[in-house]
């Protein structure tokens, strides 16, 4: 297997004729690799051979599994990287020792045949993506050199017929690497806006909040959310069976109080005992009176009326309706539907810089295309959790135009100062790179 070609030209042909042959017949990449360094060995009689593409090797002889950390792979992809800068890659040719370092030569006799022929692949511009390393103990003669260079073309146009496109590492030469390296860098160094998302919401500006005016049960709501009322009209009744009860004990116990005073005034006259607890009996009657009309006022509060015009301003009443609420507690909100603000909540992790005024475009969820300009109006220092558990600054903004319904929800693009494209790009990674090694 290791020797040079000694059968008759017509048999040489022959076989440089099926070995052609069997290249174009390769279906696969996989398969043309290990055709290429396998099926012209009973030809040419090389002890292995190495394919190496983009400068990695891709097949060598005999070997079905290839390590890419063998240190004859290693030691290929060395000696053909110093023939490429030595500008002796490009055509077939003998490979000489002292093409190498002394290194390199100390590893091919440990590692390679003595005698090596270097094959190039080249495109359909003369530029190369690959080629063989054949190696054998005897001399490369001239015909067997003319045989491989023409074998080079077939093994070439077989591979670009498979893999038509070269790898990207050889399409583009250092210098045009080095250029794309710096062109990115320099886009890395344009200032652009800062911008943030965040969810939001249309929220009435001014508005009147409706709370409860007594600790109760909630019988009945008589507004639909989004309804428009008047000034006082009726929104909601409390549950009164129990006030009704206490305004009406406390009005018949002022009757009692009362009498029991006019009873005594007119015994004063001749009982000098009645005449003493008159003013003690004027004091109660006094008392009761406040009683019977404390009792009256909270009757009165448990029917909640409108103070103003506008839209009632809530989520479901049924989510009220016979609920105990204490004094207090906000019920819903009586709002202007031409005035309305946007309310954002900024999560602490995507904080950023911003100036008052700021600009903020608010994308609805029901019209994701059509944007609404707002300017920053608040920010607050302190962050509080949300509905949803997570800890977010609070940030109103005033609408330019006509503003949405209220009760809308979106997100906020909120937009902040320039900043290199960099920290553009790179703020949440740095963020999380400092709070987990604390740099």
């Amino acid at each position: 297997m290791n020797a040079p070609l000694t059968a008759s030209a017509e048999q040489v042909f022959a076989r440089f004729l099926d070995l052609e042959r069997q290249t174009r017949a390769a279906a696969t990449l996989d398969q043309l690799a290990y055709s290429l360094v396998n099926d012209g060995q009973a030809l040419f009689g090389f002890r292995h051979a190495a394919l190496l593409i983009a400068g990695k090797v891709r097949a060598v002889t005999g070997v079905s599994s290839l390590d890419p950390n063998a240190p004859f792979v290693a030691f290929v992809e060395q000696a053909v990287a110093q023939l490429a800068k030595l500008n002796q890659s490009q055509q077939a040719r003998v490979v000489a020792p002292e093409a190498l370092n002394e290194a390199l030569r100390a590893d091919w006799q440990s590692l390679s045949a003595a005698q090596v022929f270097w094959l190039p692949l080249l495109d359909r511009k003369g530029e190369v993506f690959g080629g063989l390393w054949l190696a054998r103990d005897t001399p490369w003669s001239p015909a067997e050199q003319v045989l491989l260079a023409q074998l080079g073309d077939t093994y070439s146009h077989a591979w670009g017929a498979l893999h038509p496109r070269q790898p990207w590492r050889l399409r583009w030469t250092r210098k045009r690497q080095l250029l794309l390296a710096a062109i990115v860098l320099l886009g890395l160094l344009i200032p652009v806006r800062q911008s943030v998302l965040a969810p939001a919401e249309v929220v009435p500006l001014g508005g009147r909040v409706v709370a409860a005016p007594l600790d109760g049960v909630i019988a009945e709501f008589l507004v639909k959310p989004n309804q428009s009322v008047k000034t006082g009209d009726l929104l909601l009744r409390f549950e009164s069976t129990t006030l009704t009860a206490q305004a009406d004990v406390a009005a018949r116990a002022l009757g009692v109080a009362e009498a029991e005073l006019k009873a005594n005034a007119q015994r004063a006259f001749a009982d000098a005992e009645s005449n003493s607890k008159l003013d003690l009996l004027a004091a109660r009657v006094e008392q009761k009176r406040a009683e019977r009309d404390y009792a009256r006022e909270l009757l009165k509060r448990s029917e909640v009326r409108a103070e103003r015009d506008g839209i009632a301003v809530f989520a479901d009443a049924e989510r009220w309706t016979g609920k105990p609420v204490q004094t207090g507690e906000r019920l819903m909100e009586i709002a202007d539907p031409n005035q309305a603000e946007l309310r954002i909540e900024l999560a602490v992790g995507d904080a950023i810089a911003l100036e008052p005024q700021a600009e903020v475009a608010l994308f609805l969820d029901s019209d994701p295309l059509q944007r609404h300009l707002a300017t920053l109006e608040h920010a607050a220092y302190e962050a509080q959790p949300t509905a949803g558990g997570q800890l977010a600054y609070r940030l109103d903004a005033s609408f330019l135009q006509a503003p949405p319904r209220i009760g809308l929800r979106g997100t906020a693009k909120i937009f902040g100062e320039r900043a290199p494209l960099a920290l553009y790009l790179l703020r949440r990674p740095l963020a999380g790179l400092r709070q987990s090694v604390g740099l």
